[in-house]
């Protein structure tokens, strides 16, 4: 069986290899210029991303559209070759980059938080540990007024209201990056639940996209919900202070996020930031990455079509574009994790030549 199993690995990769190396080999599609740059994908980052296509779009005059369709939507319009970006907040394991029909690659844009937004009467500032979250999010603690949410949260009154869980109802990067979070601290979560885009929910109502699950929060007393920490500060929705592995109870922020980003950068910058080990780290943090073919020569593309992708994706790793991460409640990529990027991007090609 193991031996099948590795025959059909490598009967994939060279399928996928063979597939990128012919379209490399194509004839270049034309001399045409670009006239508009299209991505789709997360809604996580969405705000941030809103901002500076603006802001390029405006400066250099190439129309910079985006769709945020969640990243599965994102994934699957770049695979089906209609989209010239993916955005996604969880990265492509081993499996599906092999589902691909080309080589991909991933390149750090900015992090951000996923935060437990609730709606209660007043202004209750709520603490969760992840016992808590487990509780309520599996649908265990069915009151805000229950006695384990007082425990931690001494002092405060809590009402009697039932507890709705919101969850997003289209495959998501951001319910990858709670779900990542939650089967790391809770064995019952991983074994029941687990991690993924979309996942079976034993509770809750369903939304579509970080905007549909923030709206139905802010509407529905004694919801709580995952959400990206954009639109809870946006709708003024509460959100929670996560207790992190080094038992501090951290409040998403600028400072917070960045801190949970002090990890070992790996050199296709797939890493997981959740559950970090800094002190001052959120628990919930997430880097959000652009997704894109390395060889660019694909579905009639033109030369410049393919330079005017990596010359903008190039100006969002720049000083200009990171320094807006702040100014929507994202956090900017540290300078190591910026190098690395640009040394993935450096590794994009048309007819196997780089692109300059």
């Amino acid at each position: 069986m193991k031996k099948f199993q590795l025959l059909f690995t490598i009967v994939i990769v060279v399928a996928m290899m063979t597939s990128c190396e012919n379209a490399g080999k194509e004839k270049a599609a034309s001399t045409k210029k670009a006239k508009t740059i299209t991505g789709a994908g997360a809604t996580f980052p969405q705000p941030y991303y809103n901002k500076i296509f603006k802001t390029y779009t405006n400066e250099k005059g190439l129309l910079v559209t985006y769709g945020g369709i969640g990243s599965g939507g994102g994934i699957r319009s770049l695979k089906d070759k209609i989209v010239d970006f993916a955005a996604s907040d969880a990265f492509l394991d081993d499996q599906k980059l092999a589902n691909m029909p080309c080589e991909v690659l991933h390149v750090p844009t900015c992090l951000g938080a996923v935060v437990a937004a609730y709606n209660l009467p007043g202004e209750l500032k709520l603490k969760f540990t992840p016992e808590l979250m487990e509780g309520i999010f599996m649908g265990e603690i069915k009151k805000w007024n229950d006695a384990k949410i007082a425990a931690v949260n001494p002092g405060i009154k809590l009402p009697e209201i039932e507890i709705t869980v919101v969850y997003r109802s289209d495959g998501s990067g951001t319910t990858f990056i709670f779900s990542d979070y939650m089967s790391k601290v809770s064995t019952k979560w991983k074994e029941k639940i687990g991690a993924g885009k979309a996942l079976k929910w034993p509770i809750g109502i369903g939304a579509k996209g970080n905007p549909g699950v923030s709206g139905t929060i802010n509407q529905t007393e004694g919801a709580i919900g995952y959400i990206g920490s954009e639109y809870a500060f946006a709708m003024g929705i509460p959100a929670a202070s996560i207790q992190n592995k080094a038992g501090n109870f951290i409040l998403p922020s600028v400072e917070s996020v960045s801190s949970a980003a002090k990890v070992e950068m790996l050199v296709d910058t797939r890493v997981s930031l959740t559950n970090t080990d800094a002190v001052d780290g959120y628990p919930i943090s997430s880097f959000s990455w652009l997704i894109l073919y390395k060889e660019q020569n694909y579905s009639n593309r033109s030369p410049d079509q393919a330079l005017q992708t990596i010359k903008l994706i190039d100006w969002m790793l720049s000083s200009e574009a990171q320094k807006e991460t702040s100014k929507v409640h994202y956090a900017p990529l540290p300078d190591d994790v910026i190098a690395k990027a640009k040394a993935v991007l450096a590794k994009v090609t048309y007819n196997g030549k780089p692109l300059k």
